[in-house]
Formats: structure tokens, sequence, C-alpha cells
């Protein structure tokens, strides 16, 4: 089930992908392009998303900017929140709200301002002299030069953190400063076509006395690190990083491995033995016209079940399709509400026959099958439980997992058979379900 798992999550990532294009009904304005720039006199009234190589923004958004490219510039204004991804980003001017950036060379100008909080993810961050941010910086990167002031709390996690402006909230920073990293080459030296200069930043935490902190000071290291007096307006607090040493994996003995494989065994035929008895007694005729298929059909059944599990996949993919084109093309349209609701039906088709798709091989399967086999035994050993409602498929059951957990004993080199086993039986409960599905309709056809 775990190739079932991964392809599901690929499917459910291509959904989400297709659903932010598909589903703005609000008004925005789209730019595209190998440069795209906006000009100083030109005014955005709506939220503006971007993707090209290179973009530079001299004009003003009076909304949100989402901007994914090579090289970008803020020059001009945000009036709404800023969410940029590329290889560098250079803020110069002013965001008005929040600003979320991630590439591999970030820097705040000397005029930069962020009106609320900074979030970043990244290579290296550097937010230079004249540079302000009148809320929070939360961050992640190789290295990080702070040179202007910040309003709110600071929170990193970095290799090489450089401190020198002013601070008006506490400093907590996640600095891995070890013997090893102290000895590691700028980060300079293997970023190369960069269009702005990266600093060197020393490894570990270095706090100019220049630097002001008005909060507290709280790093974690592997050990303490040089911090100048009257630097620091609340307490500084080094705690060492938690080094949780790797558990030495002991392989389970013999007797274990035999222990586990009898417990898990036990649990599936209860566990079978409790779904069969509530289809027993919710679908009587139906779990009875399955078993009485593979009974009369098993080479049809296998064939079939084949077939069924075939076509699981296809109608996925189906799906899919059906939700990325139908969602894209309803969004280029502009209908980007019926694009949402094609990309949502979708997800729920994906989600119920996946559903339907494991209860059927992980229990169905299993328990129609092992009432075949419960009434071929009873048959031959006592008649009358042979017709009884709950002997056959409790006692098909332990016999047909009872064969499969034989065929993989943990101490014989045989579990490939035991695997095939189930797959023969899953083929075949799928293809019983196949026919009666086909002959259902086919019935009500001639109706």
């Amino acid at each position: 089930m775990k190739t079932i798992h991964k392809f599901l999550s690929v499917l459910s990532l291509l959904a989400l992908f297709t659903l932010t294009f598909a589903t703005p009904a609000l008004a925005f304005d789209g730019r595209g392009g190998d440069k795209v720039t906006i000009k100083a006199d030109e005014v955005i009234k709506d939220d503006l998303y971007v993707t090209a190589s290179e973009f530079v923004l001299d004009g003003t958004v009076e909304g949100d900017l989402i901007v994914f490219g090579q090289t970008i510039t803020i020059n001009g204004t945000v009036e709404g929140d800023l969410i940029a991804g590329g290889q560098v980003v250079i803020i110069n001017g002013t965001v008005t709200d929040d600003a979320r950036i991630a590439g591999a060379a970030l820097q705040l100008g000397e005029n930069a301002v962020i009106g609320s909080d900074l979030l970043v993810g990244g290579a290296s961050l550097e937010t230079q002299k004249g540079s302000i941010v009148k809320g929070e910086i939360v961050f992640g990167s190789g290295q990080a030069l702070l040179d202007g002031d910040v309003t709110g709390d600071v929170l990193g996690g970095t290799g090489a953190l450089e401190l020198n402006g002013s601070f008006g909230g506490n400093v907590e920073a996640y600095v891995d400063a070890t013997e090893d990293t102290k000895s590691s080459p700028p980060m300079s030296t293997y970023m190369t076509n960069i269009p702005i200069s990266i600093p060197n930043v020393q490894p570990g935490l270095t706090i100019a006395d220049s630097a002001k902190i008005d909060g507290n000071l709280k790093y974690t290291s592997t050990y303490d690190l040089p911090i100048p007096g009257n630097v620091v307006g609340g307490k500084v607090t080094r705690t060492a990083p938690q080094v949780n040493a790797q558990a030495r994996y002991v392989p389970p003995t013999p007797a274990e491995k035999v222990g586990n494989w009898a417990l898990d065994m036990v649990r599936t035929m209860i566990t079978l033995i409790l779904f069969g008895l509530l289809l027993g007694w919710l679908f009587p005729t139906f779990t009875k016209t399955l078993s009485e298929k593979i009974n009369s059909q098993p080479w049809g059944s296998l064939g079939w079940g084949a077939i069924a599990w075939a076509a699981f996949f296809v109608a996925l993919l189906v799906i899919v399709l059906v939700m990325i084109f139908g969602g894209m093309l309803f969004g280029l349209l502009t209908l980007g509400g019926v694009g949402g609701t094609i990309i949502w039906l979708g997800i729920l088709a994906l989600f119920g026959l996946t559903i339907m798709f494991v209860l059927a091989t992980s229990y169905l399967t299993k328990i129609v099958v092992g009432d075949m086999m419960g009434k071929w035994i009873l048959s031959r050993v006592n008649p009358t439980l042979a017709e009884h409602k709950v002997w056959p498929m409790a006692t098909g059951v332990v016999v047909l997992i009872l064969i499969i957990e034989l065929f993989s004993f943990p101490l014989l080199p045989i579990g490939f058979f035991g695997w095939l086993i189930n797959f023969s039986v899953i083929l075949c409960g799928l293809g019983a379900l196949w026919i009666w599905g086909r002959e259902t309709m086919q019935a009500r056809k001639t109706a």
C-alpha cells in the first residue's frame, strides 16, 4: 500500500497546485515574461502575480505582490503583503505589511522598510544599516548579517549570525557553532554569478559593540560565545543543543519475531471476522453473492480482478487530468468559480474512490474469499454448519489468514509466496466485485 500512498500524495499536490490557479474569483493582475518592470509612475490597483526571470518594481502595488523569478528587486511600494521567491531577492523600497521571501541571496537595502513581520528562508540574509523591520524577523538560513533595526523579536536558526543593528525585542537564535564550522569557507566563495555582494559572516554568533538588544538574548550553542557588555538590556542565556544519541538498533531475536508474527496474525483474524460479521448483518445477500461468484468463476474472478486493479489507477489518473485541465481552462476563461468547483469535486472523488478501494482490498476481498473457503471446508465436515450465517465466514477467514501467514513465517525465506497468495486473494475478491457490478448493470438495462 506504500506505493498507493505515494501516488496519492503526488496527485494531491497536483490538485492543490492547480487549485491555486483556478480558484481566484477576485480581481488580480498577472504579469509574466523574461523581464517584467513596473515603472515608477505605474500604480497597480489590485493584487499582482508575477513570474519572470527578472522583476523590478519601481512603482506601487495597492495590494499583495506575489512574485517568483531569478532576480527580484523591490524599489517601489507594496501596500499589502509581499511573497517573493527566487535566486536573488532585493528590497530597497517599502512593504506596508508582512514580507515572506526565500532564495539564495536575500538583501534588505538601506532604504528598505517592512511594515510588519519578515519571514525569511535562504542561504544568505543581509539587512543593511538603515533598513527597518517594524515587526518581527523569523529566519532560517546558512548565514545572516543583521545591520538594520528591528522593532520586534528576532528568531532564527543559522550557522553564522552577526548582529550589528538595534533590536527592540528579544533575540533568540540557534547558532550551529562547532569546531568544524569555524573552518568553513566564506559563503561568497561558492555563491557566484550573484548580482549583489555576499557578506562574509564568521561562523557562530558575533555581536558588535554598536549593537543594541533591548530584550533578552537566548542562543543555542555548544559553548559560550563572547557577548559585549552593555549590549543586552535583558538576560543572556545559553542553551546547549540537545544531542540525541542515536539509539543502537537491536534486531529482534527469533523468538520476538515469531511472537510478533503470531500476534499480528491473531489481530488480523479478529479484525476480519468482526468486519465480516458487520457485512453479513448489513448486506447478507451481497457478501453471499460475491462468495458464490468466486466459487463458480475462480479464474474469471482472478482475471477480472487484475483488470479492476489496473482500472482503479486509470480512474485516478483520469480524475486528476480532468481536475488539472478543467481547472486551468476555466481559470484562463476567468471562470474561477467553475474551475474551483471542478477541483474540489475531483478531490472528493479521489478521496471517496481511494477509501472504497482500500476497504475492498484490505477487508472485503479476504472476507468473501474466506467465506467461500469456509463453506467448502464445512460442507465436507459438517454440511449443516456450511449453511450457517457465521461459521463459514469465521472458519474460512481463520484458515485463509493462517495459510497466508504460514508462507510469511519470519524464520523462513518464503515471504514472497505469502505476498503472492495474499495478492491473488485480493484479485479474486476484486474480480468477483467487478463481475457482480457488471451483471447488476446489465440486469438494470434489460429490466
